[in-house]
């Protein structure tokens, strides 16, 4: 594992930690004593920063969802052929069957056409506080070359998009995921 992933691993993890910690926080729910240096790791809610987090973290060399290959038979509306990464935060949610994805979480899916061209990437990042109404994710769509996707009325794809948190509360059960199981 690289250092500077290690670092970025750290600093979500200490940032998840002490979001739940109950200690010392501000109004904004932050940690007065955490370091600089962990408030920085995490991209802030917007796409250009979920963007540059996911390429600075070099998330094609993030895991696999377990018991997923890279171009899994997938569906719409994210494409017929996927590709599903998590960080570690999100890996040890789902080895220790945790039942929900803490803050920290990112997911990252590659959406491919049927003759494996990317034609998306849609991610979700678990904020602690972010939208209690849908478990705290938030969500972007972006197109191959990195720029945010926007809906057909040009609607950027980030946040709190009702067509996702719509489609995903289908799987409330399993902290809105659809990939695998969070308890088994």
């Amino acid at each position: 594992m690289k250092t500077g992933f290690r670092s970025i691993v750290f600093g979500l993890t200490l940032v998840a930690f002490t979001a739940c910690g109950g200690e010392d926080h501000d109004d904004a729910g932050h940690d007065d004593d955490a370091p600089a240096v962990a408030m920085a790791s995490a991209p802030d809610t917007s796409g250009a920063a979920i963007w540059a987090h996911i390429q600075s973290s070099d998330y094609q060399n993030w895991n696999v969802w377990p018991g997923m290959t890279k171009l899994y038979q997938g569906n719409q509306p994210h494409g017929m052929l996927l590709t599903t990464y998590v960080n570690d935060v999100a890996l040890a949610a789902i080895q220790s069957h945790a039942g929900t994805m803490p803050a920290g979480a990112v997911i990252v899916k590659e959406n491919y056409m049927p003759d494996s061209t990317l034609a998306a990437v849609t991610t979700m990042f678990k904020v602690a506080g972010y939208n209690a109404d849908h478990s705290d994710w938030f969500f972007t769509k972006h197109n191959p070359d990195g720029s945010l996707a926007a809906a057909p009325n040009g609607m950027a794809l980030e946040g709190r998009l009702p067509g996702c948190q719509s489609c995903h509360m289908a799987k409330v059960d399993n902290d809105y995921l659809y990939t695998g199981s969070m308890t088994e």
